[in-house]
């Protein structure tokens, strides 16, 4: 085949940077055939909740396709769907195939701490797992996230803590729905094993908190520059299209004064004319040329997503407002009305008052108030 069939797959690993999944917004920019699978190698979810394999996809010299799932001949069209948003480098296809673990996933705690064989119990089997993923994410947690590869780990890590308090939770709720006079035992019972895994899932996400933020101001930085860049190029732009304006008004001008003026001869005037149409032509392609470039720099300045994981584990930067209180005296005469200020303040000057030996406050005083006791 003359053509390059892993055209495709190149120009979607360069988007994704390698193994991370491809963004919807480069998804359209790639616009992959759903009846098309593309050559190249990729990974891909079997079915829901099942680990990663690499595929391998191409074409032999008759043009048929040939698709390869986990080393396994598979059907390319029934993988294409979710592989086309995962390519992968070749070198990491053959490493996870050789007994490798991919670069975004935490290490596994059955083989790090030889976990005995599933008992059936499913509190026991999850405290098991649990306690061996504590003692591996603690360590991960005494070192600064410093790689992509490390944020993506959490990210996915998290995801599986979370998974554990999900089985917990369900499994919780089970248990405790018949028993709702009893549920204190239950609780007692799960309340460790879910609030750990939940608290280690968040440490996680803390953790490469810093190393987000960081992304997030070299990607502002990224864009303040690409807006310098598209603000130039636009300028340019208006300017050769200015110039191609001014040169093709300037040759109806020259034009229309030499009809006029009979003197010069006909060679003459058609060298002139010839030169004329070349300028114009020329500011006209200088225009498009800037103006094509100008479009390219607005897409480049435009906002490109943060974040660490994959798809269903991905840890990313949410925006929260809080307040910064400027001046305390002026706001709380500001929310003097507020039901909730009432309340608080009603609250704070009954325990005033119920203290004799307060020193009362201007705005209010001491009552007796008799009830039947």
């Amino acid at each position: 085949m003359t053509a390059d069939q892993y055209a495709w797959w190149r120009q979607a690993l360069k988007l994704a940077g390698g193994y991370r999944e491809l963004t919807h917004d480069q998804l359209l920019l790639l616009a992959p055939s759903a009846d098309s699978p593309e050559s190249g190698f990729f990974r891909n979810r079997p079915f829901k909740d099942a680990p990663l394999v690499p595929v391998a996809i191409w074409r032999d010299a008759s043009g048929n396709v040939i698709c390869l799932q986990g080393g396994k001949e598979a059907e390319a069209d029934r993988v294409w769907n979710y592989a086309c948003r995962n390519p992968i480098t070749e070198a990491l296809y053959h490493s996870v195939l050789a007994g490798e673990p991919w670069p975004d996933e935490p290490p596994s705690v059955s083989r790090e701490h030889n976990l005995p064989a599933k008992t059936g119990d499913l509190h026991k089997d999850l405290t098991l797992e649990l306690a061996a993923e504590k003692e591996t994410v603690e360590g991960f947690l005494k070192k600064p996230i410093s790689t992509q590869e490390q944020a993506d780990q959490a990210g996915v890590w998290a995801k599986r803590l979370a998974g554990i308090a999900t089985k917990a939770d369900e499994q919780f709720n089970v248990e405790k729905r018949p028993w709702l006079d009893g549920g204190n035992a239950v609780d007692d019972k799960w309340r460790d094993l879910r609030t750990d895994a939940k608290d280690l899932a968040k440490k996680l996400k803390k953790h490469g908190e810093a190393w987000l933020k960081e992304l997030d101001r070299m990607e502002q930085e990224r864009q303040r520059k690409a807006r310098e860049d598209a603000d130039r190029i636009r300028r340019d732009a208006e300017a050769a299209e200015q110039r191609a304006a001014d040169a093709a008004r300037a040759a109806e001008e020259e034009k229309a004064r030499r009809e006029a003026d009979t003197a010069p001869g006909l060679a003459s005037s058609f060298a002139h004319e010839s030169e004329q149409e070349a300028r114009r032509l020329e500011a006209e392609a200088e225009a498009k040329k800037l103006a094509q470039r100008a479009a390219d720099a607005a897409r480049e300045a435009q906002a490109r997503p943060v974040f660490a994981g994959r798809t269903g584990a991905k840890v990313s930067l949410h925006t929260y407002w809080v307040a910064n209180i400027t001046d305390y005296d002026a706001l709380v005469m500001a929310l003097k009305d507020e039901p909730e200020v009432r309340e608080a303040v009603e609250k704070i000057a009954g325990r005033i008052a119920r203290n004799k030996d307060a020193t009362l406050p201007a705005g209010m005083e001491r009552v007796p108030d008799k009830r039947a006791a």
